[in-house]
């Protein structure tokens, strides 16, 4: 198994260095060469399965040669060990032919687990392995930096840094960045939006002395092993519900798209997915770009969802890269007119392209607390507001299929909203206790790439 570069002119590398490497040295994103397809046969027989074995199953053919089956296990294994639920991504029904994916049950309370703790398994064999060691730069809006920490606070071979906007992300998801105490990690807490971070994570990234010196790695979304972990609970959820027989429909509240472009991996591995529907806060570059065929920022507006604050939206550049037949070409020059002008026109094809694979739709501050209100009193479940945007734009596209909308987050991790909205506080989980009484460690830092390089190699370890 082989990655490409969407953009065409990065090396082709296996599995392992692919993930190591993150972003591509021509500023595009790892794919497969060819995507593996799965018989209807073998897609039933997920039905049933740990979450475990089921992943084993569906990401095996991706990883190649990079690690054996029973070394892929005990990863496997040991990356959802620490999660508080035996299913792991548990189904709840809503209502009539709605379902619920709760994705919260990881140690950070956040979907972002079920990848971040898988890919730091990964990198610790493979660092160890290698006798290599790297220094990660992620950039989050809220939910990536805390697993990202989880994941690989104590680890020997690895240095983390983790960007996130200042005053943009709640006192739960600051918390869990800030008061780890291991030597390996740093929160850099910088002025500007969620964009701003990921633009000088990127910048790092392309800056190839820079990149080379530190051992620069990155574990954002931008990372395909990240990806292809989040394609497993399509698996899992849709065989609950009767795939391969039957298609479902998946709703999936987003801002940088990586997890709802890992629906169309499970799709075009074989899975029946009926519809993948973009759910967007106020934030709705996804859903006017679909609508329109017109890629355009028009800056973040703060939120009371603020993981999908976000404008550009990093994994879109894969779905393009398909949209446009892999022209490598093409991609670059919607993504150099992004640079320039803030924005691309979509051809006509592509944008059809887009629009038999994903479906869209947009909620409002105001109709997000009523989706939380109501889905409390219609069904007991208490939404964070980022599932409550899934779960609003869900309802606007049932069908006969079964509809199962992401829960992303856990609610107390956003406890102010879900207490305006419902009139009930959400209370952590016990093992978090305390959290918000632990010292915090947090370095302001400007929006500057040479402040920002210095930084790092200050504080990384030798």
């Amino acid at each position: 198994m082989r990655y490409v570069s969407t953009r065409g002119r990065a090396p082709v590398l296996p599995f392992e260095e692919a993930m190591l490497t993150g972003l591509a040295r021509d500023g595009g994103l790892y794919l497969p060469e060819t995507v593996p397809r799965m018989t209807a046969d073998e897609i039933a027989a997920l039905a049933g399965l740990s979450y475990e074995d089921a992943a084993f199953r569906v990401m095996r053919p991706f990883v190649g040669e990079s690690f054996g089956d029973d070394e892929f296990r005990r990863i496997i294994g040991r990356a959802y060990a620490g999660f508080r639920h035996a299913a792991r991504a548990p189904l709840v029904q809503l209502g009539p032919n709605h379902f619920l994916l709760e994705l919260f049950h990881g140690p950070t309370l956040a979907f972002k687990d079920f990848a971040m703790q898988l890919i730091g398994q990964l990198f610790q064999v493979a660092l160890e392995r290698a006798g290599r060691r790297v220094t990660i730069v992620g950039a989050t809006s809220g939910d990536t930096g805390s697993a990202a920490i989880e994941a690989f606070r104590g680890l020997p071979n690895v240095d983390v840094f983790i960007l996130y906007p200042h005053g943009r992300v709640s006192d739960i998801q600051r918390r869990q960045m800030t008061t780890p105490e291991d030597a390996n990690v740093h929160a850099l807490a910088l002025d500007g939006d969620f964009d701003d971070c990921q633009a000088r994570l990127k910048d790092m990234f392309n800056d190839f002395a820079f990149r080379d010196e530190v051992g620069l790695a990155g574990v954002n979304s931008i990372n395909w092993a990240r990806v292809l972990a989040q394609v497993v609970y399509y698996f899992t959820s849709a065989t609950s519900l009767g795939a391969p027989h039957r298609a479902v429909d998946f709703t999936v509240p987003t801002g940088n798209f990586g997890d709802i472009f890992a629906g169309s991996i499970a799709r075009a591995m074989g899975l029946p997915v009926g519809r993948l529907v973009v759910a967007t806060n106020q934030n709705d570059i996804l859903h006017r770009c679909l609508a329109t065929g017109r890629y355009d920022t028009d800056g973040v507006k703060p939120s009371i969802s603020p993981s999908m604050d976000i404008q550009v939206s990093s994994n879109f550049e894969r779905a393009l890269f398909e949209a446009y037949g892999r022209d490598g070409a093409a991609v670059t020059q919607l993504m150099d007119e992004l640079k320039a002008h803030g924005g691309f026109a979509v051809s006509q094809g592509a944008l059809q392209a887009l629009r038999e694979v994903y479906a869209s739709g947009r909620v409002s501050e105001d109709e997000t607390r009523a989706t939380i209100r109501d889905a409390l009193a219609a069904s007991g479940e208490l939404l964070c507001p980022h599932s409550a945007v899934g779960v609003r734009v869900a309802e606007a596209h049932l069908s006969d299929r079964p509809m199962v909308t992401l829960a992303t987050a856990h609610p107390a991790k956003f406890p102010d909203a879900v207490e305006q909205a419902a009139g009930i506080r959400p209370a952590l989980p016990p093992h978090m206790e305390g959290i918000m009484t632990r010292p915090e460690r947090v370095t302001r830092v400007p929006n500057d790439l040479a402040a920002l390089e210095a930084l790092v190699r200050e504080r990384r370890r030798a």
